[in-house]
């Protein structure tokens, strides 16, 4: 099969040593079914005490809020997870029109996928890879920890915009390419956090056509489902369609945003079959666990996407809202990026001039709300083009009122 783009190698973007690799193989990868006594689990079961054995007043204030173990006996939970849960990517198959699992890869959290990337790309001490700050913080934590330098493009921020300066991009990753220290990864995330901006596609297939790109560009999407047309605007298809992926792209999601289950832990990163093979080929060997896949299944049946648009429809309105009542207060001086996650990013005006910005002042009213008001919400004001920028997810209508009227208290014992 031809690559695409032409000018990519999977031996020029994977470390050697990681495409040498014999994978572990475990238990389950050979069956899964009959007598199982060759991974040395637990044949008489798990260690959870059964409703009729609870005897504390703990135990018994579970009981009444229905916390028993009836539905974890279901789950065999003294045998390891299934290495693979087809069932979870096939459904995710279904719901982002991915023509097979092989394009899927599950890890936890997009975190656990961020930090495969790097260790089957990126040599310590020699690759590169690149960011786009204002941008998610991880990416250069993950760096650090994999002894990995990191080369900055930040976002066009002027008037809030937050788009890719791709002109600049694409020359820094092709003067890295004639170096010993060239640019393995380049992260994008779209829509932004902290900005909520979505990118276009065009701008990643600019990047990804780049000649000098020997690497993968990947694209991390938590927010893709809080944006107008989540389908149309995810770089999912770029990454997986049977005509025209492209090979050297990787697009991130999770379960933790539009799904409301960050508890789980569940990442997915979509890509071509090559590079999902790569991934699943040094995951640990059960790194998604079998009550993680139970709710997971749940959250992706028919029901559970039902009740998961209708939340998605109901926060999206809640953000229009906020957005509407925030854009009104003179202590505002406007709302950055796009909004095309479940949060805003708020930009605080110096009391005696309404017209500027007051970086110090919004640290004030985040700190101010938080100690004196139990209301939490994030200071940004420290990263590029987010000058006095509070960053506020979207609660509950409740929530957003009550964000509100705390806002206009804050402002005025600010002054």
């Amino acid at each position: 099969m031809v690559a695409n783009p032409p000018h990519f190698l999977l031996s020029a973007a994977i470390r050697p040593n990681i495409l040498s690799l014999t994978p572990y193989r475990c238990a389950r990868d050979d069956y899964s079914e009959g007598l199982l006594l060759d991974a040395n689990e637990n044949s008489l079961g798990h260690s959870l005490p059964s409703a009729s054995s609870s005897s504390s007043s703990a135990d018994q204030t579970q009981q009444q809020q229905g916390d028993t173990t009836e539905e974890f006996d279901s789950l065999d939970l003294h045998r390891y997870p299934s290495p693979t849960h087809i069932p979870i990517k096939q459904r995710l198959c279904h719901l982002r029109n991915v023509p097979s699992t092989d394009h899927i890869f599950l890890g936890v959290g997009s975190d656990e996928v961020i930090d495969l990337l790097f260790r089957i790309t990126c040599a310590p001490q020699n690759d590169r890879v690149l960011i786009c700050p204002p941008t998610y913080g991880m990416y250069a934590v993950c760096a650090q920890i994999n002894d990995v330098d990191v080369v900055k493009v930040p976002l066009d921020c002027e008037r809030g915009r937050f788009q890719l300066d791709v002109e600049k991009i694409n020359s820094t990753i092709s003067s890295a390419a004639s170096t010993l220290n060239p640019i393995k990864l380049v992260f994008i995330c779209s829509p932004g956090n902290p900005t909520g901006t979505l990118i276009p596609l065009r701008a990643i297939r600019s990047i990804l056509d780049n000649p000098d790109f020997t690497g993968l560009v990947v694209i991390d999407e938590a927010y893709i489902d809080f944006c107008p047309s989540p389908c149309s605007d995810s770089a999912v298809q770029l990454a997986t369609s049977t005509e025209g992926a492209y090979d050297n792209l990787v697009v991130m999601q999770t379960l933790s945003k539009g799904f409301g289950l960050a508890a789980i832990r569940l990442g997915v990163a979509y890509g071509s079959k090559d590079v999902i093979q790569v991934l699943n080929n040094i995951k640990a060997p059960y790194n998604v666990s079998t009550p993680t896949a139970s709710l997971a299944l749940r959250a992706l049946s028919e029901q559970g996407l039902t009740t998961f648009r209708n939340k998605i429809e109901t926060l999206n309105a809640n953000r229009d809202f906020l957005a509407r009542e925030l854009e009104q207060l003179p202590q505002v001086v406007g709302l950055l990026g796009s909004g095309n996650a479940n949060f805003l990013m708020v930009q605080i005006a110096s009391f005696k001039d309404r017209t500027q910005v007051d970086n110090d002042r919004a640290k004030r009213i985040s700190t101010l709300m938080a100690e004196e008001e139990a209301v939490v919400v994030r200071f940004r004001g420290n990263e590029i083009g987010c000058l006095g920028c509070l960053r506020i997810t979207i609660g509950t209508r409740q929530e957003c009122e009550t964000v509100l009227d705390k806002l206009k208290k804050a402002f005025e014992s600010t002054k």
